[in-house]
């Protein structure tokens, strides 16, 4: 195992703390080998007993326990720009756990850098993509500082959160639900009906509809209605907080995959996401009509490179700053209402509207000619055919040789 701590000179250590089995052992094994352990426990919106998990830190020893509400700014200054990138990894994966781990890192750093603190641990291991996504962030905002690891082996007098029910490990987070490992790791096994924490079985689900209406500006939820209730929500957090509600109501935004992790490995992940998803198809049909056709072409190209990028853990890197950047720039005119219906695990469009929209109803229309003039269609299609025609006149002429 890499450890990365054992000859290090004492010091304090900033570890991100869990209160789980790991990262407990973590703290009393830094503890063991003469380092002042603060802990740090990031509120992104897992259902946690946060005044436990201090409780066991001091138990254990922890100098100091820093427990941050980073839930607002998880969502303006992380999961917004996913929505503005579509951001989603292999075409199926809306990335939760990749997005959540810059925002804890970041502060993190913080900590340390105010501590003055040399070193940073966590209890990632090292065949996941965490550790990765945890140590490229350390490095990238504090150059100097050291990051280990630390032992896993679990210490007498820890509680050991496992139970015969729930066979596999879980994270959590306002974003969405990862479940992996245990019986999972089996890609043939079927999900337990009990796994899903986030959302209900579509088979379970009510046999109403909820009907909403997302405002977006620069391509940001900045009001979601409930267009029978009437209720409007404008916050950031209580946006997203409530399009988890209806998602998780209707048993929207679960997934069942195997990807590719950065490492090399393929792995089985299963995931609940439904804000989400609800946001992802939203923001793809008012983009799509507020966005040049070009531009958005060039724009894909961009979010896929940027989903890789958050994937594999370089949020901070330059290339994936410069892409923020111009993702931001292409959601400019992106604004106007979708209304959509949330039922039976699916999301259906079914409006929209934009004073920056591109649609030009005369213009498309079957029953007004307007502005365009049908005859220039011929000239086109002819002009686009010349490829055509010399390509199989070509290989006409290779048959016959034959």
């Amino acid at each position: 195992m890499c450890l990365g701590l054992e000859n290090m000179s004492k010091g304090t250590v900033v570890l991100a703390y869990s209160g789980g089995l790991d990262t407990s052992c973590i703290l009393v094994w830094l503890k063991e080998q003469g380092y002042d352990v603060i802990t740090y426990l990031a509120n992104i919106g897992q259902d946690e007993d946060f005044e436990a998990a201090r409780k066991k830190a001091e138990s254990l020893g922890a100098k100091k326990v820093f427990i941050e509400d980073l839930r607002a700014e998880f969502v303006e200054e992380f999961i917004w720009p996913s929505v503005q990138a579509n951001a989603i990894y292999e075409d199926r994966y809306l990335l939760g756990t990749s997005i959540a781990r810059p925002c804890i890192a970041r502060r993190q750093v913080q900590i340390a850098k105010q501590e003055g603190a040399q070193y940073v641990s966590h209890g990632a291991t090292g065949k996941g993509n965490d550790q990765i996504r945890f140590e490229l962030t350390c490095y990238a905002l504090y150059p100097e500082v050291k990051v280990g690891t630390g032992h896993l082996t679990p210490k007498h007098g820890i509680p050991v959160p496992v139970t015969p029910k729930a066979p596999w490990s879980m994270d959590a987070n306002l974003m969405h639900i990862s479940y992996e490992s245990g019986i999972l790791e089996n890609p043939k096994n079927h999900a337990p009906s009990d796994l899903f924490l986030m959302t209900k079985s579509p088979e379970d689900s009510p046999n109403v509809p909820d009907m909403v209406e997302i405002k977006f500006n620069k391509g940001v939820p900045v009001m979601v209605t409930h267009l029978k209730e009437g209720t409007t929500k404008t916050t950031p957090l209580d946006i997203f907080s409530y399009l988890n509600e209806l998602g998780g109501k209707h048993g929207v935004g679960r997934i069942d995959i195997v990807e590719n992790r950065f490492i090399g490995m393929k792995s089985r992940g299963i995931y609940e996401t439904p804000g989400g998803t609800i946001l992802y198809h939203a923001h793809l049909d008012i983009e799509t009509f507020t966005m040049d056709r070009e531009v958005r072409r060039i724009k894909q190209d961009l979010g896929i490179k940027f989903s890789e990028l958050l994937y594999n853990g370089f949020w901070y890197s330059p290339e994936c700053k410069f892409l923020r950047h111009c993702i931001a720039k292409s959601q400019e005119n992106v604004e106007g209402k979708v209304q959509l219906s949330v039922f039976k695990g699916h999301v259906y469009i079914l409006g929209r509207e934009s004073p920056g929209s591109l649609y030009n109803e005369e213009l498309v229309s079957m029953d007004v000619q307007g502005d365009y003039d049908p005859c220039d269609a011929s000239g086109f299609i002819k002009i686009n055919a010349v490829r055509l025609r010399e390509h199989h006149r070509m290989e006409r002429e290779a048959q016959l040789k034959q």
